[in-house]
């Protein structure tokens, strides 16, 4: 059960307590100072943010079998951390039918973010006791999202006071440092960013203004509110599987869009990189495949593809480029994928796995 453990905000650190999907355990601490900071406003900026940019609803249910109630989200896994980390602090994901949609761009492998536009029209702050919301503002845009990509967008950052500070590079460089240490300890980390508008910067009424027009004029001038960090654990079984599959001379290749320092953390759990890999080689970010948008040559390409384990932060033609090289190299490839992204490497594999 993937769960949120950690979140930085306003340049502070805080711990999330709690277990699996019940939102009545635990709660959020100064990693500090260990005080209780569910009513920090930045804390309740950030959740209440992620939420707008979230589909996902946590119910009660009663299990059929044992009669026992307990709480199961419906909908997208990574935000299900996101749901019930709010309803911790007293924000169910019902308020955000207070804040009514007027714009969804979902997430894609390219785009790297989900962004939503949310009408806040006479609103002072975003919620009691979260962050001012500028005068005169209509619209709030919300990037969720990976981290880097976010912070090429931001301009700024609210602080822990509730002020507004500048992005400098320094800035980004500190949250960054941020975003490799919750990576390395293998948590998935999701940005959240917004920016204030007072009218729509494109055409509602225009049909032919496309989706990525869209996410284009929005995302810019975003400021930062926080990161929040969950754990996704292992499924049982898995490290042996990887351990047995080696014994049989199949080597173990893991491709996935996480952060590098993320994919690297699981790698090891799982067995797919060993003590005494070298993680500078063993693994790599996707981008060195195809320097300037362009896929190294064919024995470029097959040469790094003969020792490397470990692909992160891969768009789904990576996989598909990635596959072809082992293929050139004479090995029978078996891939699998659960997400429609992963079609085209599962069809040119001699083995596609759908799961």
């Amino acid at each position: 059960k993937m769960t949120m453990v950690k979140m930085y905000a306003g340049g502070v650190g805080y711990t999330v307590e709690g277990k699996g999907f019940d939102p009545t355990e635990g709660g959020f601490r100064n990693a500090e100072t260990g005080a209780e900071a569910g009513g920090d406003m930045v804390v309740k900026s950030s959740l209440l943010a992620a939420l707008l940019c979230c589909n996902t609803t946590l119910n009660k249910v009663t299990d059929a079998e044992t009669g026992e109630e307990r709480y199961e989200p419906k909908g997208n896994s990574s935000e299900a951390p996101i749901v019930v980390a709010a309803r911790k602090v007293g924000l169910s994901e019902d308020v955000s039918q207070d804040y009514p949609r007027v714009l969804e761009v979902p997430f894609s492998s390219s785009r790297k973010m989900m962004l939503t536009v949310s009408d806040v029209s006479d609103r002072p702050e975003l919620c009691p006791g979260g962050m001012q919301i500028e005068s005169g503002a209509k619209y709030l845009t919300v990037c969720k999202g990976a981290p880097n990509f976010i912070l090429d967008y931001c301009t700024e950052q609210l602080m822990e006071d509730g002020s507004v500070q500048k992005m400098s590079e320094e800035e980004k460089a500190k949250v960054l440092s941020v975003v490799d240490e919750y990576s390395s300890m293998a948590l998935r980390v999701l940005a959240i960013a917004t920016r204030s508008m007072q009218k729509l910067p494109f055409a509602a009424d225009d049909e032919d203004v496309t989706t990525d027009q869209k996410f284009q004029a929005c995302r810019s001038g975003l400021r930062l509110l926080g990161l929040v960090a969950s754990i996704d654990p292992d499924r049982d079984g898995v490290p042996e599987s990887v351990e047995l599959a080696r014994g049989a001379g199949i080597r173990v290749v893991m491709i996935t869009g996480d952060y590098l320092k993320t994919a690297i953390a699981i790698a090891h759990n799982v067995k797919i990189l060993q003590k005494g890999d070298d993680d500078t080689s063993a693994a790599v970010d996707c981008a060195c495949l195809r320097p300037d948008d362009e896929y190294l040559q064919d024995a470029d390409m097959d040469k790094l593809t003969s020792s490397v384990r470990v692909f992160a932060r891969a768009r789904p033609e990576d996989k598909l480029e990635i596959v072809k090289s082992l293929q050139r190299q004479g090995l029978v490839t078996a891939m699998t994928g659960d997400g429609v992204n992963d079609a085209p490497a599962l069809n040119q594999a001699n083995i596609g796995v759908a799961m």
